[in-house]
């Protein structure tokens, strides 16, 4: 079932109005989108300047992200062959490090994420993200980058645009520990067991869900990872523990103040055989993949990387109520909007 942006709320929630001039001419949304603009110009500032290479992803392929937590791809004719837009762009990521050994872009993902995501602030079917991708990168390397890469994204636009915070009543000293601290790490198994302390039913053997997300990320003054999350929660791309096999060597960002997850990301796996093995695992038919699976047999880095979500980060900056008030054209799951 889906809704209209007609309606000013639904399940209690603001949405976006309906009117893409009421949106792009609201004075809030201008100054989100001057915040955000100077936000990627400030990672592409960091990330050329450390030697990545900006490449420009597709936006269709014959595969994607199979994804996960019940988000659905999106089919469209190519000459009478079925492709689907981007979920994501991993694969084309790992692809990618056989011309340049550090790689990142800023590019558009669609999925058609479950209903009951409309209600997390936090979701939309079409959003961007800026995706980094690294050879022979370990997760503590990648994740050094990655750290990096927000402090100085922050650190910019906090120097650059004060008047802009002020104009969102943003207080930026919350800011202080993001800029000045180490970020937290916890593992995966260390996150359920305080969730389930608090009296949160957390799975131990899945994701965190959106609300345990949300509660951890509100007893946070800072982000933090999450390590280590088990086998069988994350895609085949995520590489598994040689010493602690069961686990996976991937991680997520999650912002402080209750915002919850900004970002994603893993060492890769790159192994033929043990991707098949992944593959059919989740349920995955290896015969989809046949592009990808033909560079991987041929030999592709080890390499490790990860995604921001742009309306997100922008969202936890601005200290915004939704994602979609940091997009110009926002798409919530299940609402029909321009």
């Amino acid at each position: 079932m889906t809704t209209t942006a007609d309606a000013p709320t639904t399940r209690g929630l603001l949405l976006p109005p309906a009117d893409p001039r009421q949106h792009l001419t609201s004075p809030t949304t201008r100054t989100v989108l001057r915040l955000q603009q100077h936000m990627l110009a400030a990672a592409r500032e960091y990330l050329t300047g450390a030697g990545f290479a900006e490449m420009m992803p597709p936006i269709i392929g014959p595969v994607t992200d199979p994804g996960g937590r019940g988000s659905k791809q999106v089919d469209v004719d190519f000459y009478g062959h079925k492709y689907k837009l981007m979920t994501s762009a991993i694969l084309y990521k790992q692809a990618s490090l056989l011309a340049f050994p550090k790689i990142f872009c800023i590019a558009p993902n669609v999925r058609l994420e479950p209903l009951e995501t409309a209600n997390t602030s936090r979701h939309l079917a079409e959003f961007h993200q800026i995706d980094v991708e690294m050879a022979g990168a370990s997760r503590d390397q990648i994740t050094a980058v990655l750290e990096e890469l927000v402090r100085h994204i922050v650190s910019r636009v906090v120097t650059d645009l004060p008047a802009e915070f002020a104009e969102l009543g943003r207080d930026t000293s919350v800011f202080t520990a993001l800029l000045n601290q180490a970020f937290g790490r916890r593992t995966h198994a260390e996150a359920v067991s305080e969730l389930i302390g608090l009296g949160h039913p957390q799975n131990p053997d899945a994701e965190i869900d959106w609300e345990g997300e949300a509660l951890l990320s509100s007893r946070s003054a800072q982000p933090f990872f999450v390590t280590d999350y088990p086998k069988g929660s994350r895609g085949f791309y995520d590489r598994e523990s040689a010493q602690d096999p069961g686990v996976l060597r991937n991680f997520d960002l999650l912002a402080p103040e209750g915002y919850g997850e900004l970002c994603s990301g893993s060492e890769r796996e790159y192994d033929y055989a043990r991707i098949v093995t992944r593959m059919r695992e989740t349920g995955e038919n290896p015969a989809k993949y046949g592009w990808y699976l033909k560079l991987v047999r041929e030999g592709i880095p080890a390499s490790a990387g990860f995604g921001i979500g742009v309306e997100r980060f922008t969202r936890y900056l601005a200290g915004l109520d939704g994602a979609w008030q940091a997009n110009a054209f926002p798409k919530l799951p299940g609402v029909v909007s321009p």
